[in-house]
């Protein structure tokens, strides 16, 4: 999937507690014509823009912040029925059970990589 188009307007909340994967992460966003959300990079500013922004298209969420697992923000955004794409550096058989049958992408991320991923998260709505 090309960014072309696709993702142009999308609005994504962005949960990354790592500020150069996070700046990595708004710069292809840009690219890709995308509005960004955030970005959060702890749960309780996760969970409220979570709970309080009007309209989310995707979530971007980082598995781990800062030793926390990022669960609960995906309950709520799950909830509203945002797509969600995880984020992790130890691939997506570390989701748990719950969560495995989500979109996730593996750190470090090319634009490439991302952009198909959150065409496939948007198009495979759990």
């Amino acid at each position: 999937m090309t960014a072309n188009g696709t993702l142009q307007g999308l609005r994504v909340l962005v949960v990354e507690d790592e500020p150069l994967i996070c700046l990595l992460f708004e710069d292809m966003l840009q690219d890709f014509g995308c509005e960004i959300l955030g970005p959060a990079c702890d749960l309780a500013s996760a969970s409220e823009l979570a709970q309080l922004q009007p309209k989310i298209d995707v979530a971007i969420l980082d598995v781990n912040l800062s030793g926390r697992p990022v669960f609960p923000v995906a309950d709520i955004l799950s909830r509203r029925g945002v797509p969600i794409l995880f984020a992790t550096g130890l691939g997506a058989n570390s989701l748990p059970q719950d969560w495995q049958g989500y979109c996730s992408i593996e750190k470090p991320i090319t634009s490439d990589a991302l952009a198909g991923a959150l065409g496939r998260a948007l198009e495979n709505r759990v």
